[in-house]
Parts: C-alpha cells; structure tokens; sequence
C-alpha cells in the first residue's frame, strides 16, 4: 500500500516498516503531531490529521488504547486525547507500604532495575492509596509536600492495574468472612462475593491461604471484591511457603499444554542426524564438576598441557538446537526468564525432559554442545579462541568435593577412583593457577562472605543451618566458565553482532562520595579519582588487610557497587574488571545464555540474528532474575521465621549487618538468621541517624551503634505472618547508659519566672494553705545530686573480642515495637523509652580479635 508524504513525515517511519508489513503511525509520531497542534484532539481529529485510511482506523485506535494505559496519551472529560505532561501530570508506578501509605515511582519502565530514577518519587497518603493497589499505574498531580519535604500527589487516574489475582489468607471476624493479601504492601482487606451462579462455592477454613479472583478493583469509597479460585492449604503446610511466593510474584510455575505437546515431539536421545556438521569430541575426556544435588549439567571441561601454556576446551549445553525461535518453548522460557532455585524444590526454564534429559551433559551418553576451544599461555592470557558446534560424551560426573579431595586433600582413595582422569584434572588445576595470576594482575576485587546452607527436616522445616564451605574446585570451573564468558563477548563484538551483555557500572557519583567519606575517618583513601577502577578496590582491601574492622569497610565498599543487569550496551563489567562479558554458560537455566547461543551460531553463519529490541529483552531478563531473588528470599526468611520460633528467649551473638533510621539489623553468628533491634530498645536516648557513616548516634549519651558492630542479643518475638524476627540487646548494666540511678532524686522543677505566672501559683498555694517557694531560694535549697556520666564510645573506638559478652539492658516486660520492613534512609531520631535500672560496673571495652577465616567468595556471575 502506497503511504501519503503525511505518514512518511513520521521520524520512526523506517522502524515501523521493518516491524510491520503494515506500519502505523509511531507512537512517538502520534505524541509530536498533539504537541504541534498545541490543543486536545478527539480520535477523529487525529485520524484525520495522521491520514488514517478506513480499514485501519481499528488498529490505529488499538494504539491509542495502548498508550493511554502505559500513560503516553489520557482522555479528557470531552474524549478528547492529551499529553499527561501537558496537563501537569505525572505517570508512574505504584508502590504500596505495609503501613498503608505508599509512592508513585516515576521514570520509564526502560529503567533497568536497580537504577534510580532522574524525578523523585511521589508521596500517596493512606487516603490517597484507598483506589489504587501495589504495582497499579497511574497518574498523579502534585497537590504539595508532605511533612518531610518531598512532592505529595493526588491519583487522577488508573491507567493499568496489575493485579488481577491475589494469594491471600482468609480472616473470619464476628462470622463474616475476608481476605487479606499475602503482599504486605497491598493492606486493603478483600471482601469475598459470592461464587458465580450455577458454580460450587468453594469453602475456605479461617487462616486458610487461598487464590483470589478479583472482580471489583477498589475505589476511594470501596474495598476491592473477589472471588475464592483454589484454596492452597493451611499456611503451615509442608511447601506452602513455596506455593505463596509463586503465586505472590506471579512466577509462572506449570507448563501450558503446547508447550508439553512440543516436548514430548522432541526425541530421547541423539539422533546421528542431528551431528551433521558438527565437530565430533566424543572420544574427549571431557569431565562435568558440579554440587552433590545437581540435576542440570550445563557444562563440561576439559584441559592439556600445550607447550609453555594450555589447551581448554569448555563444552556448554547446545539448547538452541532445541528451543527454535517462534516456538512455544521459546515463549514460555522467555517468560520465566531463568530457572528458579528454592531450598528443597526448582522451578525450571524448560521442561524436564529438556533439562535434566536431552540436554544436560550427563555422563556416558551422546549430547549436542557449543564449544569454546582457547588456547591459553602461562600468564593466563587467552592468545587464541575459536566456537563450533559439536557432539561430546561426558566421561564422568563429578562433585567439587571429590575433585577437591583429589586434587588438594591428596586423598588415595579418590586418587586411586579418578587415577584416568587426574591428568585432565591436574592440568585444569594448573591452568586455574594461571588464570587466578591474570585475575590478580586485572585486579578483580574478591569480597569475603560465608555462605549458607539449609539442612531440612522429614517434615520439610530447617533443621539446623550450617556455613557452606567453598573449596578451589568451585573457583576452578568459576574461572574456566568465565575465561569462555569473555570469549564469547569478545567474538560477537568482533562480530557486529548485537546482543545481551552481563553489565556492571563502577559506583555512582554520589555512593562514591559517601565511600570516600567513610574511609577518610579510618584514614584510607581510594584510588582512581572520580572513575575508580576495579584494582583501585582490590588494592584497598589489600590494604586493609586483616584490621579488626576488615568486615565493617569491606560491607561499606560492597553496597557502594551497582546490580549487575543485562543491557545491549556494553559498558563493561566493574567488579570482574572485565571491558566486556556476556553470559555463555548456562542455557538450560538462563534465557539471555540461550540468546548468546543463538546470536554466536548467526555469527558463525555469516548472519545476522534479531530477537527483537534488544533493550526490552535485556530489561525483561534483569526483571526476572530480580523477581526470582526477591521470590527465594521470601521463601528462605519464611522458614528462618519457623526455625527460630522456638527460641524466643534465647540469647546469641551477632554483628550488625544494617542500620537504618529505625534501628539495626543484626546477623547471628551461630543460626545465620538476621533480625531487628528497633530503635526504642537501644537506650533511653534520642537516636540519630548518620547514613553517610552507616551509625545511630545518641544525642545525649553519644553511645554509637556501626556497622559491623558485635552485639549480644536476645529474640523477643517472631512474626510468621510477616517474617519478621525482633531481638533487643541482651546483657547487663553496660547498656543502661543515660539512665537516672534509682537512689538519686531529681531535681525540683524551679518555680515560674513571669509575673503572671507567679500570681496564679502563688493564689493557688494560698488557696491550699501552703506557702510558695520562690524561685532563687527553690535552687538554693536543691540538693546537689548529678548522675554518673554516661559512657561515650567514639566512632574509632575498638570493639570487644567476638567471644565476650557485652553488656545490655534486659528491659522489663512491655509491648515489643512492631518491626519495620523496609531499610529505608534518610536522617530520623527516636526516643526510647525504658525503665529506670540500677547500675552496676561496666565492663571495658578490649581489642576485637580478629575473626576466624572465612571463604573467599568471588564478585562471579
């Protein structure tokens, strides 16, 4: 169809064209064409005005149904159509509070998360939120500031609501029964209507977690309405934390029937056929070395000596071979985004008969990989690389722990087992040597964390948690995997070819000042002016060495990094000192590793591959790996809520992990399970919060919390409900700072200065028949009484060895301060309010003793 010069004026004209065989007026071309017209314009002002043709005046107003819900355009009274930012509007997403007030978080949904919006984001009163619930969009005009300076705003209207289905628990008051949302941020209680005519009612016990169906979205008069789907369970049911972190995250979990019927068309095995073309490595010793509980083997490797240097070949899962663009499998990966592990249960990218069967690389059998063969010197440097397409048969399955022990630990019986394979394994460890030299001399920053492990119980609740301990058989595959990262970011970039980069920005600007501020107090000082390099953090933490306080700067250095996400611009990645990495090696779990697969094949081929705009693929990618992280924390602090239910009383030792202006999150060293001092337990002082020196301050006494301090603490209360864990300080006197001691007496009050004053007391002591004390000879006669002074702690202060006990108040009984959820920032002061005690000797603070070793764990992706 032959366009008029009007349509072709559009500035987007060539993109649409390539999208669609017949092409619209953009989106952007619609906004311009309203903003020179400078008035509102009805649909048909703009049809007219975009010489929009009969037959496609229905798709034209589709686009404009669209952009009035992603709140590009909105309607007028008259139906006529504006720009929001015209009418002094602002759109922006939702994001509800569980104290029932909320946000409009404004910025394009193209911000990767992490990232800050340019705007800042708009206060929703309690009232305000009544019509809208959490993740609605909306549009918003600012009605003023509220009480802590930032921009107030009123809902106009909702563009787009985000939920239509709900897990909730059923609550029962007085007979009548309701709903209230397993999302904490979403504090509207649910009212339950009535089943549909004709259909059974389902029945739902009180405290039952069900699924329900909204029907009626709330109003600024109206709860929202809905309607029992599926009842779930009992909320303490084997799994059932599982089941409601799905359903809550809206993670899809249950293969849709196309996708089923494409699997079970796929073949068992390898078929001869599909080798054509391919390099055959089958008589390779290559090797997979994974977790003792893995199912899914992404990647093999295997290595020999070559001269000075070394032959690596890493073999990598040939899913793509499998999963074809445009397919139902295609779709359904791409929507879950990545496999999702929780502890005791994995919700797969792909189906099982996919991941655990034709393409995992399991031993002994014929498997279709993609192959980074590099040859690599004696200085770790990757001289030669070159990618084809193979068949492999894995000659073993093995374990880090049993390579460990062959390798390290010189174990003779696993020698003697693995005796075929040591030389493949005793190269891999030589070539590990290398690379581990390069990555010093590239001056990746390696941060020092313990990880954990869960050990469950017949009937699925934590038993015990244990540190998982990460051996040089885990950091031998990590280099290998990234040595076959960089090769393939290299090789597309090389190419021409677009694709998804693993993205790492150094620290912004203003964490960076925050940095520098808070090392400058511990006289240290980091490199690399305004851009720091990765080797500028390294060398500082070399620097720092093994102070008693490592742990306390290595934290702070930590949070001043940005999220990694997926991005087609590539601006390297900071933490692995890489100028550009991609991921390769993990396509059975992973949708942007399978994209890479792809885009290397099109390379090979001398062909271009285009998934589509790349940037929204890579924002989708970060959003579901986020939503995977945020979906196994709830799960993980659910069931470290159930283990530590039982231990209410009980007393442990910790270091503060977070302060926030409501308090201090303390991480326990025995149980690894983290909680909340609130800030009313700390002292009776007002407390301050220092945020560029991660610290509460107490006005008065200037008794200093920080981070990384060592604390005694005790669990006063568990919240299944929330998931929330209390703790105030344990311990004696030491704490009881600012108190006034019970035999002191206090000084009177003197008595009134004004004349006025004065008479009125004055006549009211006469009409007692008392006489008035004046006010000089009420001070004379005061009794000299002053309280101890309190103890301050300076912020360079030491702290006490790990092992002793410190001192803390045990408040008498009252009503613990309700937890808050989220760490937020921002300077705030609090009063606490605890009983007078009587004191008795503090202890002195000594040298904190320097903590046990723990794993090295890598900046790794």
């Amino acid at each position: 169809m032959k366009l008029s010069k009007i349509r072709r004026a559009d500035p987007f004209f060539e993109r649409e064209t390539a999208r669609y065989e017949n092409p619209l007026p953009s989106r952007e071309y619609i906004v311009q064409v309203l903003e020179q017209a400078a008035v509102p314009m009805s649909a048909d002002e703009l049809v007219q005005a975009l010489d929009i043709q009969p037959h496609e005046r229905d798709y034209f107003v589709r686009r404009l149904g669209a952009m009035e819900r992603e709140a590009q355009l909105m309607r007028n009274r008259r139906d006529a159509y504006i720009i929001p930012d015209k009418a002094d509007l602002v759109a922006g997403r939702v994001e509800g509070h569980p104290d029932g007030f909320g946000f409009v978080i404004v910025g394009d949904d193209k911000t990767p998360p992490g990232a800050k919006a340019e705007r800042k984001d708009i206060f929703l009163s309690a009232q305000e939120m009544r019509s809208v619930l959490h993740g609605d969009r909306v549009l918003v005009r600012i009605s003023g500031t509220d009480r802590r300076g930032r921009p107030e705003g009123k809902v106009v209207e909702v563009t787009e609501r985000a939920n239509t289905r709900l897990i909730a628990r059923v609550v029962e008051e007085h007979g009548v029964q309701f709903c209230i949302a397993e999302n904490r941020r979403i504090r509207q209680q649910i009212v339950l209507a009535a089943p549909e005519k004709g259909k059974r009612a389902l029945k739902a016990a009180a405290g039952a977690v069900v699924e329900v169906e909204l029907i009626e979205q709330p109003t600024r008069y109206t709860p929202p309405i809905g309607r029992l789907v599926e009842v779930l369970g009992n909320y303490g049911d084997s799994g059932m934390e599982i089941e409601i972190a799905l359903r809550k995250h809206d993670m899809p979990h249950e293969f849709s029937s196309k996708v089923l019927a494409a699997t079970k068309r796929l073949p068992d095995e390898v078929r001869e056929k599909d080798c054509a073309g391919r390099v055959d490595l089958r008589d390779l010793e290559l090797v997979t070395i994974d977790g003792e509980t893995a199912k899914d083997f992404d990647d093999a490797v295997y290595c020999e000596k070559q001269g000075r240097g070394f032959r690596l070949v890493v073999a990598i899962a040939d899913v793509s071979h499998y999963v074809k663009p445009g397919t139902a499998l295609d779709a359904e990966a791409f929507e879950r985004g990545n496999s999702v592990y929780f502890p005791r249960r994995v919700i797969p990218m792909l189906p099982e008969k996919l991941s655990n069967g034709l393409c995992s690389l399991n031993p002994q059998v014929d498997r279709l990989c993609m192959v980074c063969d590099m040859d690599v010197s004696a200085a770790g440097v990757i001289q030669r690389y070159r990618f084809y397409a193979a068949v492999m048969n894995s000659k073993a399955r093995l374990t880090y722990t049993e390579v460990a022990a062959a390798l390290y630990d010189k174990d003779a019986d696993t020698r003697k087992r693995l005796k075929p394979l040591l030389p493949r394994l005793e190269a891999l460890d030589a070539v590990f040597r290398v690379f581990g030299k390069a990555r010093a001399k590239r001056g990746a920053i390696d941060f020092e964390t313990v990880e954990t492990q869960m050990l469950f119980n017949d009937a699925g609740k934590i038993e015990r948690i244990v540190p998982y301990a990460r051996n040089d058989a885990h950091r031998l595959i990590e280099e290998c995997m990234l040595a076959a990262n960089v090769c393939a970011s290299r090789f597309l970039e090389e190419s021409g070819q677009e694709t998804l980069y693993r993205v790492h920005e150094g620290p912004s600007e203003d964490r960076l000042q925050k940095l520098r501020a808070f090392l400058g107090e511990f006289g240290f000082q980091l490199g690399g002016g305004d851009k720091p390099h990765a080797k500028d953090y390294a060398a500082l933490l070399e620097c720092i060495g093994d102070r008693p306080d490592r742990q306390l700067l290595q934290t702070v250095m930590l949070r001043s990094l940005r999220q990694a996400i997926y991005s087609p611009d590539n601006v390297g990645h900071f933490g692995l000192a890489y100028e550009a990495y991609t991921h390769f090696t993990s396509p059975i779990r992973r949708y942007p590793d399978l994209l890479v697969h792809r885009a290397i094949k099109a390379a090979l081929a001398k062909k271009r591959y285009e998934p589509g705009d790349w940037s929204d693929i890579g924002l989708h990618c970060s959003t579901t790996e986020r939503r995977a992280d945020e979906a196994s924390r709830d799960v993980t602090n659910w069931l470290k809520c159930y283990f530590m239910q039982d231990r209410v009383g009980e007393e442990f030792e910790g270091s503060v992990s977070a302060v926030v202006p409501f308090g201090l999150f303390v991480a326990l060293d025995d149980v690894f399970i983290e909680g909340l001092v609130h800030i009313s337990d700390l002292g009776a002082d007002y407390f301050h919060y220092d945020e560029g020196k991660h610290r509460l301050v107490g006005e008065r006494s200037g008794r200093i919390y920080r981070l990384a301090d060592r604390v005694r603490i005790q669990v006063v209360r568990v919240d299944l409900d929330n998931t929330r864990i209390d703790f105030r300080l344990a311990g004696g006197a030491e704490r009881d700072f600012g108190r006034v001691p019970q035999q002191a007496k206090l000084m009177p009050k003197p008595g009134p200065t004004g004349a006025a004053s004065r008479r009125r007391v004055e006549s009211d002591a006469s009409a007692r028949g008392a006489k008035p004390v004046s006010p000089a000879k009420a001070k004379s006669v005061a009794p000299d009484v002053t309280a101890p002074a309190p103890r301050t702690e300076q912020p360079t202060r030491t702290a006490k060895p790990k092992g002793s006990k410190a001192a803390a108040p045990k408040p008498a009984a009252k009503k613990t301060a309700k937890s808050a959820t989220k760490k937020t920032t921002g300077k705030k002061s609090a009063v606490s309010k605890a009983p007078a005690k009587k004191p008795s000797a503090a202890k002195k603070s000594g040298s904190r003793t320097p903590k046990s070793a723990v794993p090295k764990r890598r900046v790794r992706e």
